[in-house]
């Protein structure tokens, strides 16, 4: 289920809040198995993270964005430079139960 406006602010405000910073970092040459593992891993155990993507030009990025998000299940919260914020809700957890109530 895709996130309202109003859930996806309050995702980035959180973001801001806890001073995430970046867990896992794609390097060069993209997203391996072994990077999808790690991400999967960390969204798994954190719900909201923040990744690093390699610089290049913007529709690269964008396509990696969408290649991460749609891998994950994710939603992408925020993307400023190379830093992309992404959810995705655990059904095990509470941490995040007030920020996606139905």
């Amino acid at each position: 289920m895709p996130l309202t406006s109003q859930q996806v602010r309050a995702l980035r405000a959180e973001s801001h809040r806890l001073k995430l910073k970046p867990v896992v970092m794609i390097g060069q040459h993209g997203l391996s198995e072994n990077v999808l593992n790690e991400l999967e891993s960390s969204i798994d155990h954190h719900e909201l993270i923040k990744i690093k993507i390699p610089a290049g030009d913007k529709a690269d990025k964008q396509d990696l964005i969408d290649q991460v998000c749609t891998s994950l299940k994710a939603e992408r919260i925020q993307s400023i430079g190379n830093v992309v914020v992404l959810f995705r809700k655990n059904p095990k957890s509470t941490r995040f139960l007030k920020f996606v109530k139905n």
